[in-house]
């Protein structure tokens, strides 16, 4: 299981120093949708050109448009690009194309999706390297989970890795170890706790 952790709630200059604190603890490094859309691809290629080894996630969510869009987030050093569940299967088999011929990997992000289970078989179809239970902050305000939604998708992929994200906190090891999803997305549960590396390690130790 690896960890990749979600910077949201930061600008460019504050995601290098969360990024800096946890490093040794994190596999995977989102660059949010918020920083995408406060930021743009530059703060991106900022962060990669301070971390040149790390592997860095560029939460695009994309519904269009995806060979180009794929393109750019790499050109700006994402190794891995996520595009939702709800696209078109043309624009996924195009975000999974453009990925896999530089080298790169896409991640569907399943937010929104009302059949789980038949888009999950679907996607794990298209090649997809990632499919992901995503429970929004609108849902978790309302007391909701990833693990149920987590379960169907993994009932219904054989190829594709499996994520899961929403909610992820330390108190919630066990119904994570029972889940054993292959990337662990973790947010507000590192980055806004008083200190990120502690709790970075603490989720690295507890997965093991």
């Amino acid at each position: 299981m690896k960890i990749q952790l979600a910077i949201d709630l930061e600008d460019v200059d504050g995601a290098i120093k969360l990024i800096e604190k946890t490093k040794d603890s994190i596999d995977i490094f989102e660059y949010g949708t918020p920083l995408v859309i406060n930021f743009g691809l530059e703060g991106l290629a900022k962060i990669r050109k301070q971390f040149p080894e790390i592997t860095l996630l560029a939460d695009l969510k994309i519904m269009d448009v995806a060979s180009y869009e794929v393109g750019q987030a790499v050109k700006y050093g994402a190794d891995i690009t996520t595009i939702l569940g709800v696209s078109e299967d043309q624009s996924i088999k195009d975000a999974v194309k453009a990925a896999h011929e530089a080298g790169k990997e896409i991640l569907v992000d399943m937010i929104g999706v009302q059949d789980v289970a038949k888009r999950a078989r679907e996607i794990d179809a298209f090649g997809a390297d990632y499919i992901g239970t995503h429970t929004g902050y609108d849902l978790q305000a309302n007391g909701e989970t990833p693990f149920a939604t987590f379960d169907l998708i993994k009932q219904n992929v054989k190829n594709t890795k499996t994520a899961i994200a929403g909610g992820i906190k330390l108190e919630n090891i066990e119904e994570i170890k029972a889940a054993n999803p292959d990337l662990l997305i973790v947010g507000g549960g590192i980055s806004t706790v008083d200190d990120p590396a502690k709790a970075a390690a603490e989720f690295k130790q507890l997965i093991k």
